[in-house]
């Protein structure tokens, strides 16, 4: 699966790290749910490190289309609020 960072680049992952992915998308819908700024950034922050960790990044001159798309460190919640789904940032 190849996943962009708005603003910074592209991570391939593997379908093993998304389990934990989707555990911090939840907690980053029931964030936003609840107007809890704070917890929103904690959490996205968590989210885009985790992808950073467990991904192998793109070298910068590749063009890959991305699977899944994941808003800036400092976007902020009404942002991400436009771009979620039903079943937020990360489909499952």
């Amino acid at each position: 699966m190849i996943v962009r960072i708005m603003g910074e680049g592209q991570w391939t992952l593997d379908d093993s790290p998304l389990v934990e992915l989707n555990k911090l998308d939840d907690e980053l819908l029931e964030e936003m749910e609840s107007g809890d700024e704070d917890g929103f950034h904690r959490t996205l922050g968590a989210l885009l490190d985790a992808v950073r960790r467990l991904g192998k990044p793109l070298p910068d001159d590749a063009l890959e289309p991305s699977e899944l798309i994941l808003p800036a460190p400092d976007a902020s919640l009404e942002e991400v609020r436009e771009m979620l789904s039903d079943d937020g940032l990360i489909p499952g």
